[in-house]
């Protein structure tokens, strides 16, 4: 049996096997000569009984660009880049630790403050290891608030 849904079906076994009132608004149904094909042409309406189906979303992509899922795993394949931290005396401490938790993601207190701790006393400290392109958009993010940061190529993995 073939069947085409052109919008949200009411699935409920009356609707198939009790096809005696041709004039329900809701449903109407096309059948080929030889009866033996029956094709949805329009559900509108919600039914008594039974689920809901939703038409499901295919995701299509224009030619010349990426697909989300293309574009995560070229950044996962990518080389891993380290987000380095410089000491400065412009900025005060807990600035600095704000301004690490807002801009990488999933920076708890602990490791922001440590960072922030290891870059003042040593002058330079490693903020997070993770793909090129999403460490110059961390040191962008650093620097756009008055951080001095930089990136460098990490010899190990992520």
């Amino acid at each position: 049996m073939e069947a085409a849904f052109c919008s949200r079906l009411a699935l409920s076994p009356n609707h198939f096997l009790n096809a005696r009132n041709h004039g329900d608004k809701r449903f109407l149904f096309k059948n080929n000569k030889d009866r033996s094909t029956l094709m949805a042409a329009s559900a509108t309406g919600l039914g008594k009984g039974g689920g809901l189906l939703e038409r499901p979303t295919i995701e299509t992509t224009t030619p010349g660009r990426e697909s989300e899922f293309d574009i995560r795993r070229s950044r996962k394949t990518s080389p891993p880049y380290r987000v380095m931290l410089h000491n400065d005396n412009f900025n005060k401490r807990e600035y600095v630790v704000q301004v690490l938790m807002k801009v990488i993601p999933g920076m708890t207190l602990d490791n922001a403050v440590n960072i922030m701790q290891e870059a003042h006393y040593n002058g330079l400290s490693v903020v997070i290891i993770c793909a090129q392109v999403d460490a110059e958009d961390h040191c962008m993010q650093l620097r756009g608030n008055g951080l001095l940061s930089s990136i460098e190529p990490a010899d190990g993995g992520c």
